[in-house]
C-alpha cells in the first residue's frame, strides 16, 4: 500500500513538524491548515494595531483563503475537492462565523448531495491568530496507468 507524505510550495508551509498531507493506499488525510499565505505567511484579512495586536479579522477572506489552501494540497496529490469525503471545521467564534462560512461552503459544494461530509466546531484558539481551520479526508482517483 502506498505510503507518502505531501508538500507543496503553493499553499501555507505548516505550522510545526508535519507534512501538508499522507497518503495512504487512495486515501488522502490532510493537516489542519488555515488562512495564512503560502507567499508570505500573511493571514487573510486580519487586521492588527501598531503594537501587532490583532484586532479584527474577515471571516469571508479567511474562508476563501483557508479553501484556496486545502485545493492546492489536493492539486499537488492529484486530486480536486470533488474528491473530499470528510471535512472536520473549527471555528474560532462560532456564535458570529457560522453563517458566514456556512454560505462561503455554499460556494464551493453547492449540490449538498455531492459535498463531503462536514462536522463543525467551534474551539476557543487556534496555533496562530486565525479565525478558521480545516482538517480533510479525501478519496484519490485511481492512478492512470
Amino acid at each position: 500500500m502506498k505510503n507518502e507524505s505531501i508538500q507543496t510550495a503553493l499553499a501555507a508551509p505548516a505550522v510545526g513538524s508535519y507534512p501538508h498531507a499522507r497518503r495512504v493506499g487512495n486515501l488522502l488525510f490532510r493537516s489542519g491548515i488555515g488562512p495564512r499565505s503560502p507567499a508570505d505567511n500573511a493571514i487573510a484579512g486580519n487586521q492588527y494595531d501598531e503594537q501587532g495586536k490583532l484586532t479584527a479579522y474577515d471571516i469571508v477572506a479567511q474562508c476563501h483563503a483557508v479553501f484556496a489552501n486545502v485545493k492546492a494540497v489536493l492539486q499537488a496529490s492529484g486530486a480536486q475537492l470533488s474528491d473530499l469525503v470528510d471535512v472536520t471545521v473549527y471555528l474560532t467564534d462560532m456564535a458570529s462565523d457560522f453563517s458566514a462560512y456556512n454560505r462561503i461552503w455554499a460556494e464551493y459544494f453547492p449540490v449538498s448531495a455531492q459535498a463531503p461530509c462536514r462536522t463543525t466546531l467551534g474551539i476557543s484558539a487556534l496555533p496562530t491568530p486565525i479565525a478558521i481551520e480545516l482538517k480533510c479526508i479525501a478519496h484519490l482517483p485511481e492512478p492512470n496507468l
